[in-house]
């Protein structure tokens, strides 16, 4: 049984280890955009994971690392692609690990995990891409697909669905925790919640969306799904908390969704931080149920609810 923290220790816990110091200043960013150059950090999965087997593709088309993180049983003809968040700079971290783990065991489906190249080397286009091919070659290869990813990685989840739903793939279902929507930063409302959040700020977030656009405009869904047009999409799972600074973007990305006609889980924790479900907490426990429930293979029926 994993060990659960008191809800209030996870800002002290930040605060002690840092973890604020790429987002809250700009020099903070070139700094971590500099580090994870000269001293790449690891993404590989731990020693073990509890009812699951790992195993790494080597090679593939992608020219990436890719993970299948599958049930002990072999799992059904259904996956998971799981988009790791981290700022477009850091990589996969043991509580993606975990949850992933978790996805598999009590959804008995496959995860698949990219680990895609990040800021200096990667840009949110050739990202993009490059999921929506992995997607469509376990569509092409007969499995149901679903699609979650957390952070920055929700922002490429987002946008890796609407560039299917521009090919005529519709996903059963899309699952969002605390998603990067708008790279823009100018939504108004994150200065009311810039104070309460410990972790995110704008100023460092400008410099690594600078980075991650590449050549696209920032405005561009490529880069920021939010400016994009929602209809057509399959159902959404968005969660997210109410000291993320996130939050103000998430709200507008449910208001068009549900405007499109699509069928909408909203799950808004109040008080909690960024990727909560990610946090050893009581909450992050339930966040995380709420993540395996919505991956399950029942889910996906079209329409629109909040």
């Amino acid at each position: 049984m994993p060990i659960r923290v008191p809800d209030p220790l996870i800002p002290v816990f930040l605060k002690m280890t840092r973890a604020n110091r790429p987002f809250v200043s700009e020099a903070g960013a070139h700094q971590r955009i500099l580090e994870r150059t000269l001293r790449p950090a690891s993404y590989g999965p731990p020693g073990r994971l509890r009812g699951v087997r790992v195993e790494r593709r080597v090679p593939n088309p992608l020219g990436w690392p890719v993970y299948d993180v599958k049930p002990e049983d072999g799992g059904r003809a259904s996956v998971v692609v799981y988009v790791h968040g981290g700022g477009w700079v850091n990589e996969m971290s043991l509580p993606h690990w975990r949850l992933m783990a978790r996805i598999a065991r009590e959804s008995g489906q496959r995860v698949v995990a990219p680990i895609y190249p990040l800021v200096p080397f990667g840009t949110a286009r050739q990202v993009r891409d490059g999921v929506v091919e992995l997607v469509r070659a376990e569509l092409e290869a007969g499995n149901e697909v679903r699609l979650a990813g957390d952070s920055a990685g929700g922002q490429i989840a987002l946008s890796v669905a609407l560039g299917l739903r521009d090919q005529g793939i519709i996903l059963a279902s899309t699952v969002l925790l605390s998603p990067a929507l708008d790279l823009t930063w100018k939504n108004p409302r994150i200065d009311a919640v810039q104070p309460s959040d410990p972790w995110l700020g704008r100023p460092g977030g400008r410099v690594l969306a600078e980075a991650w656009r590449g050549p696209d405009p920032i405005e561009d869904p490529v880069v920021s799904p939010l400016f994009g047009d929602m209809s057509g999409l399959g159902p959404l799972t968005i969660l997210t908390g109410t000291r993320d600074v996130l939050n103000p973007d998430a709200q507008i990305l449910r208001d068009k969704a549900c405007a499109a006609g699509i069928q909408v889980a909203w799950h808004e924790a109040e008080g909690q931080l960024h990727v909560y479900a990610l946090l050893p907490t009581e909450t992050g426990e339930q966040g995380t149920r709420t993540i395996v429930e919505s991956l399950q293979t029942s889910k996906g029926m079209l329409g629109a609810s909040m």
